[in-house]
């Protein structure tokens, strides 16, 4: 397997991409997933290896910088006992923007929790689930007890796990959330950069912060986890996991209740619909009107 993609390849991969039809372009890929801020692709003849494309900086010291966060951020999650694929990074300069490209060892399909859970019984998955929540926890021990004040975020939803081998790996390591003495070390400006200019004030002032703040909340980060079983349809293990959870939880902090789950999923897939609409309309208006090349890749109807 070969670890080091020639840099070369990817500015003239990144030359050629269409992001509409990244299929049809020059050099194939298969897109295999979708981030809030990412595109997450499969490159024809590049084997054991799948990338993280973050079309996001005007500059390559703003590249530079996310990178080094990038760096910090996935040297904290494995000193909390969090064990996280092979992988490496460059900044390519495109045609409008600097790009990022990260790159994770490939994980297996059927090794991915999101499929296991449609695989697996009942039994397994509440076990699956189980280990997540203890891994979660791990963070939250870490932020507790760490000397150098660092506070680290996870988006510990099941399709961001897999397991190989008996190991839980972590592997939605692409946005670097993470506090020094209570200071963000992420601009979080860049979040906004994949929507429309006209309406980022909206979603700066009303979406942006809770939506950060979220991610280094424990409790929260369990009920975000359990309010993805709906979106998985296996709405029946949610009683149980909950159980899971609320066990799990440190002792001062409350209990949560289905009830809550309920409303945090409804909420959520409102934000999470209202932002792809926003960056589809924003497509739209960039290719069609401005006849300007949409610099992300964006996912077609998604069931939740």
């Amino acid at each position: 397997m070969e670890k080091k993609i020639s840099k070369d390849y990817l500015v003239n991969f990144e030359k050629e991409l269409d992001p509409q039809n990244p299929e049809n372009s020059k050099f194939p890929a298969k897109v295999i997933g979708y981030g809030e801020i990412s595109s997450i692709f499969k490159i024809d003849g590049i084997s054991g290896w799948i990338y993280k494309r973050l079309p996001l900086f005007e500059s390559k010291d703003q590249a530079r910088k996310y990178a080094n966060s990038y760096d910090d951020y996935v040297l904290n999650l494995r000193k909390s006992g969090i064990n996280l694929p092979e992988d490496f990074y460059k900044v390519i300069e495109g045609k409008n923007k600097f790009v990022l490209y990260l790159a994770q060892k490939e994980i297996l399909k059927e090794d991915l929790c999101q499929n296991k859970l449609h695989s697996q019984t009942d039994e397994q998955n509440l076990k699956m689930l189980k280990k997540i929540f203890i891994e979660i926890r791990k963070i939250y021990d870490f932020n507790q007890n760490n000397k150098r004040k660092i506070e680290l975020s996870i988006d510990g939803q099941v399709s961001n796990w897999a397991i190989e081998k008996e190991e839980l790996l972590y592997f939605d390591t692409s946005t670097p959330l993470f506090k020094i003495n209570n200071v963000e070390q992420m601009n979080p400006e860049l979040l906004l950069n994949s929507t429309p200019a006209a309406l980022r004030w909206l979603i700066r002032a009303f979406f942006l912060q809770d939506v950060m703040d979220r991610y280094y909340n424990i409790r929260l980060v369990y009920i975000d986890l359990v309010a993805n079983l709906f979106k998985e349809q296996k709405v029946d293990l949610i009683d149980s996991a909950l159980v899971g959870a609320n066990i799990l939880l440190p002792e001062n902090i409350e209990k949560i209740t289905r009830k809550e789950v309920e409303k945090y999923y409804k909420e959520d897939k409102f934000i999470w619909q209202l932002f792809l609409g926003l960056r589809r309309t924003d497509r739209w208006v960039t290719n069609k009107i401005l006849r300007k090349q949409y610099e992300y890749i964006l996912p077609g109807k998604i069931k939740r």
